[in-house]
């Protein structure tokens, strides 16, 4: 029997990064055979992430090996990375190469900003889909959302899902029901509520009040800008 092919797969890290973004899909793509793990950022500096700890990339832009897999996550700090031109070509650059192109939660603004999302189908966490347009992206209401080798998904929770769709994708499906075993990622929430389409409105509303209204007129701004 012989190795698996190695396989790439980079992680765009920035500050304000939503860490769950980058460690759910990393934690089922790291079982991948052949995997290797790059979590690559403008410097080897801690990156503070919206939990308040620190991650520590393995790379610097110019030093980081050519991703088969790209994945560029999300968190508040998109806003931010929207405006930074290394951080941008870093994403062209790497996309150019890559044979997947991957994003999740407001992580697909910075595909788009990059010109990756010009009239394809694309998803990101529910509080910011009516963006979408301004990177030339049409929504589709779907956790997880493939056209072509782009591949993006929904808020947070949504990378894992992505991750093993991935899997699926690229080694059969008994490899990511393998992984999704061994992670035993068999998720029963307490609330049916993880969506407005199920959560109750004034829950719904109350949050977006609270977050995410002022949250998303920041990402338009920075979208504009």
């Amino acid at each position: 029997m012989t190795d698996a092919p190695q396989t790439t797969i980079l992680f765009l890290l920035f500050p304000g990064i939503t860490q769950l973004d980058f460690t759910a899909p990393a934690q089922a793509l790291c079982r991948l055979p052949g995997a290797r793990l790059i979590g690559a950022a403008a410097s080897l500096d801690p990156i503070s992430t919206d939990c308040g700890f620190a991650i520590l990339p393995t790379h610097e832009f110019a030093a980081a090996p050519q991703a088969d897999i790209l994945c560029v996550p999300g968190g508040h700090g998109v806003t931010e990375a929207l405006g930074d031109g290394a951080t941008i070509h870093f994403i062209e650059r790497q996309a150019a190469g890559a044979t997947w192109v991957t994003s999740v939660c407001t992580g697909a603004f910075l595909l788009g900003r990059a010109g990756l999302l010009e009239g394809r189908r694309a998803t990101t966490h529910w509080a910011y889909t009516h963006l979408l347009p301004m990177v030339g992206a049409r929504h589709e209401a779907a956790r997880v959302v493939e056209d072509g080798p782009v591949v993006t998904s929904g808020g947070v929770t949504s990378g894992l899902d992505f991750a093993l769709t991935l899997v699926a994708r690229m080694r059969g499906d008994a490899a990511a029901q393998a992984i999704q075993l061994a992670i035993e990622y068999d998720p029963a929430p307490p609330f049916a509520g993880g969506h407005p389409d199920r959560a109750p409105a004034a829950v719904t509303e109350g949050l977006k009040a609270r977050v995410y209204d002022a949250a998303a007129a920041r990402m338009a701004a920075a979208l504009k800008s």
